[in-house]
């Protein structure tokens, strides 16, 4: 049995105003929190034990996950008192884990979506004796990302960082998110003090000659990190793009939840998520968007790759494209938002056809 360790204790300041309220891996994408993916992909591949190590907000993981029996798993929760980074996070849950000194213990961080042969990394990680495992994948524009190269075997040999010039460049390989640690190496992270495995943990084990394995693997990956990243990946797991078997019922153009009142001349489409008790007026569109529960969306309204937080109210005929509106949020009729608004949680914008974008 290879057990695993889930990294969800992130603030999410990228994705405010989303997280105000909600833990980034409690955002519903595709109907469901997000986490609910990532433990449902790891249980059917066998996985029976995870340990959460939560923080920002850890209050919320319990109530809705419980021990995990209705998943198939075993969960364990472990809070931080204080940002300990991710190795420091990963040293602190070690209490709890089951392996022995030898064994692999499965490690993903809470905010990527990805495709990822969770199996195939786990073998590829013992049939090369590696100490670590790391998941990488390769993008067209590496410069936002530490580089991973790999030898010939797979073997890794440096962590860049974020590269500045094209002569930097050395590969398209980054770091995805996801490790196997022999359970020997998490007892070696130091304890009780902030560590960071990307500057610390993973080039520290280098120096001392330990066995670093890259598996490149290009299937499906987001780092559901931005807003406008997150409407994209929840649009992506509707549409089948993402593979995830909690989706709920299936995958399709659209995903209405119980409950919700969808007028019958709506146009929903690109994957958009209608949350539960919603409400979508009279010749509305939306397009690749994700309603949260107990929204409205008026009469007319025309919504495009947009977030529409829990309870918000958006206005007849307002158009919205790129844009983010917080939870219990108002936006008035006639309006227009584009290009990465965002309105916080609870903000009031007034009707009478005011335009915002985020570059004025």
């Amino acid at each position: 049995m290879t057990e695993a360790i889930l990294l969800v204790g992130g603030k999410g300041t990228r994705l405010r105003p989303l997280t105000v309220h909600t833990p980034k891996p409690m955002i519903p994408a595709a109907g469901v929190p997000f986490l609910s993916h990532q433990l449902a992909r790891a249980r059917a591949a066998g996985v029976e034990h995870v340990v959460l190590a939560t923080s920002y907000l850890a209050e919320v993981f319990e109530p809705y996950f419980g021990d995990g029996s209705d998943l198939g798993l075993h969960l364990e929760y472990v809070t931080e008192t204080e940002p300990l980074g991710t190795g420091g996070a990963i040293r602190n849950v070690a209490p709890r884990l089951r392996s022995g000194p030898d064994e692999p213990v499965l490690i993903f961080n809470g905010d990527i979506l990805t495709g990822l042969d969770i199996r195939a990394l786990v073998e590829t990680h013992t049939t090369s004796g590696a100490d670590v495992s790391l998941h990488l994948t390769r993008v067209e524009d590496p410069r936002a990302f530490g580089l991973v190269p790999t030898d010939g075997s797979g073997r890794v040999t440096a962590f860049l960082e974020k590269p500045q010039t094209p002569e930097e460049i050395v590969t398209d390989q980054i770091n995805a998110g996801a490790y196997v640690f022999d359970r020997s190496v998490i007892d070696s992270i130091p304890e009780g003090r902030p560590v960071s495995v990307e500057r610390e943990t993973f080039p520290g084990l280098l120096e001392a000659g330990a066995h670093l394995h890259g598996m490149v693997d290009s299937t499906y990956w987001l780092d559901l990190g931005t807003p406008q990243a997150f409407v994209r990946g929840s649009a992506d797991l509707v549409l089948g793009r993402a593979p995830s078997p909690a989706v709920p019922g299936g995958c399709g153009d659209r995903l209405v939840l119980d409950g919700a009142d969808v007028a019958p001349d709506t146009k929903l489409t690109g994957g958009t998520v209608i949350g539960a008790g919603a409400r979508v007026g009279a010749g509305a569109s939306v397009d690749g968007s994700t309603v949260l529960d107990g929204a409205v969306i008026g009469d007319g309204a025309r919504i495009t790759d947009s977030l529409i937080g829990a309870g918000a109210v958006i206005g007849a005929r307002t158009v919205l494209h790129g844009a983010v509106v917080g939870d219990g949020a108002t936006v008035g009729a006639d309006n227009e938002l584009r290009e990465g608004v965002r309105v916080w949680c609870g903000a009031r914008i007034p009707e009478a056809g005011i335009r915002f974008s985020s570059d004025q």
